[in-house]
């Protein structure tokens, strides 16, 4: 009775604490199992070592299938040169109950076939001892603790195991035998195990919303044609010329064929047509301020040249003035001598070039 008790409260450890796994090791594995079998009362036999090996699988995270073979020489307790051996051949299905501790129960069903092979006195028969043998179902109920390791697995398992045994010679009166048993059995997977699966690719994200235009692209307070966003000269003034990032470029209004003779500051006929024109221009933008610059070629002293190139200057800026231009709207007249050419002074046509007037805006 205290060995039944023994194996029930095992059985009911092995169900506690239980939970679902999410992976497993699906490989096949070698069992080999050691332990006690004590023996039904019934047997009279002594608790017994008893041994097996086997093979086995996991087929999902909760159940396993094993095959085994296992054998047990008992001896009886009255005369302990006559045995009362068992073989048998196994399978279990168990049923685990993972957790996420290092040892988690289970349960187990079995059915199999074991061979008793039961000595007995057949004094004064000269074949005493002698022997029986029958083949007979049985089946097996146990529970248990089950923790892997980085190689290895281990179980640890208490239970009991039904003969239906009906030919023992020394309990006529039975008709089945029921051996509780502990024992530890250990798992060696076979094969490399299966790398894990890569984890999912995480989905790639949303392309961004285009960003809304900032307010002050769709600004312009100073009316440059700039918007507040780029302007970096927001005060500008009308008539001005306007560069890409809102501030004022100078321009030069240049007064091409307004050139002089040699060593003369008188205009010719023909400058006085591009000077009209350049009337013109300062009529139409009545905004704009222009200096009125002149130069010289580098034929003489640099203050004969300098003196020259102011009275070129005068003669542009009398001009503009005697023709409706407000001399309010004038710099000058400034001459620059012969420091800015536009063109070598070692040719003829490059020291005309350089004998000139402009017109330079500066607003």
């Amino acid at each position: 009775m205290k060995k039944s008790l023994l194996c029930l409260a095992v059985m009911a450890a092995a169900t506690a604490n239980v939970a679902v796994a999410n992976d497993h090791d699906d490989r096949w594995y070698l069992t080999g199992t050691a332990g006690i079998d004590f023996q039904s009362s019934q047997r009279a036999t002594d608790p017994q070592f008893t041994w097996g090996v086997g093979i086995g699988r996991f087929f999902d995270p909760n159940w396993s299938l094993d095959f085994g073979v296992y054998q047990t020489n008992a001896s009886f307790d009255a005369n302990r040169n006559l045995n009362f051996s068992q073989y048998g051949a196994q399978i279990d299905l168990r049923r685990h109950f993972r957790s996420d501790a290092a040892w988690w129960p289970y349960l187990k069903a079995g059915v199999g076939v074991q061979r008793a092979e039961e000595e007995f006195n057949a004094f004064p028969s000269p074949n005493s001892p002698g022997e029986r043998t029958s083949n007979n179902l049985a089946l097996d109920f146990a529970g248990g603790l089950q923790a892997d390791y980085e190689n290895v697995s281990v179980r640890l398992e208490a239970g009991i195991r039904s003969v239906l045994d009906d030919q023992s010679r020394i309990a006529r009166d039975v008709d089945s035998f029921s051996d509780p048993y502990v024992k530890g059995v250990l798992l060696i997977p076979l094969g490399p195990k299966a790398a894990a699966a890569a984890p999912a690719a995480a989905p790639a994200p949303a392309p961004a919303a285009a960003p809304a235009p900032a307010a002050c692209e769709t600004l312009d307070d100073d009316g440059d044609g700039v918007n507040n966003c780029i302007d970096k000269c927001p005060g500008s003034q009308a008539g001005q010329a306007i560069g890409p990032d809102g501030c004022a470029v100078p321009l030069t209004i240049d007064l091409r064929g307004v050139n002089f003779d040699f060593d003369r500051a008188t205009l010719r006929p023909d400058a006085i047509t591009t000077l009209n024109e350049a009337i013109e221009i300062l009529k139409k933008y009545p905004q704009l301020r222009v200096e009125v610059a002149g130069h010289t070629d580098a034929v003489g002293t640099d203050a004969y040249n300098q003196a020259l190139s102011e009275r070129r200057a005068r003669t542009v800026f009398d001009h503009l003035t005697a023709n409706g231009i407000d001399a309010g709207r004038l710099v000058g007249p400034i001459g620059y001598g012969e420091s800015r050419p536009i063109d070598t002074n070692d040719t003829d046509e490059g020291r005309a070039k350089n004998r000139r007037t402009e017109l330079n805006v500066q607003n």
